[in-house]
């Protein structure tokens, strides 16, 4: 893509670089904002696989408004829909690690009440032996 060089104008007679400024002027676009993030497969996997208190089915449905807002280019409004379905599911990842890290202590703590439970009955039965 070829683009046409500015017209530039002969110097008038008589007139000297010197006495001319040396300065150049670019124009420089802007960089674009990135869109906002709808944060839309993390929201699909938290209510697939990690839905506490529907959670997860909730960020989904803010990560699809993000994604819509975004399409119409509301880009405040995509924004603010991603932060919220960002919150919500840090929220479901925190209270899953908490409901994983309470199960697994609970079944680790189950398991040796029982092996105990079974060691102590074990221990008041003496062998009769055959008669």
């Amino acid at each position: 893509m070829e683009r046409s060089l500015p017209p530039y104008e002969p110097l008038a007679e008589g007139v000297d670089m010197e006495g001319l400024p040396r300065s150049t002027v670019v124009s420089v676009e802007a960089a674009a904002a990135p869109p906002p993030a709808t944060h839309l497969a993390w929201s699909l996997c938290t209510a697939l696989y990690a839905n506490a208190c529907c959670l997860g089915f909730m960020a989904l449905v803010f990560s699809v408004k993000s994604r819509d807002r975004k399409v119409l280019g509301d880009y405040s409004g995509a924004l603010s829909y991603g932060s919220t379905a960002k919150y919500l599911n840090i929220t479901a990842l925190v209270i899953n690690v908490f409901l994983v890290t309470l199960f697994i202590a609970l079944l680790a703590t189950g398991t040796i009440a029982m092996a105990n439970f079974f060691n102590h009955q074990q221990g008041h039965h003496t062998f009769q032996g055959p008669t």
